[in-house]
């Protein structure tokens, strides 16, 4: 499947499990996203995005979101948009 670079990983946190993620792109509730690195290799469906604390169905490029990831990110991992 095609992919879209869409962002970096800022921050890891790890209660709850979330990847702060500094978006170059849009990403929407729903779509599926794969976060790759030196060690860090995942996809998953986004579930659950923040930004500052508050919800939200989508989030814009220079906009930094928290999405709970299913396992441990590290800061520098590329974002990847995976596209139909």
């Amino acid at each position: 499947m095609p992919e879209v670079e869409i962002g970096k990983v800022t921050d890891f946190f790890s209660r709850p499990v979330v990847a702060g993620i500094g978006l170059t792109a849009t990403l929407k509730l729903g779509e599926k996203i794969h976060i790759k690195g030196h060690t860090t290799d995942i996809e998953l469906a986004v579930d659950s995005m923040q930004i500052d604390n508050v919800d939200v169905q989508q989030a814009k490029a220079g906009d930094a979101v928290g999405v709970k990831v299913s396992e441990r990110v590290r800061r520098g991992d590329i974002v990847y948009k995976v596209t139909d």
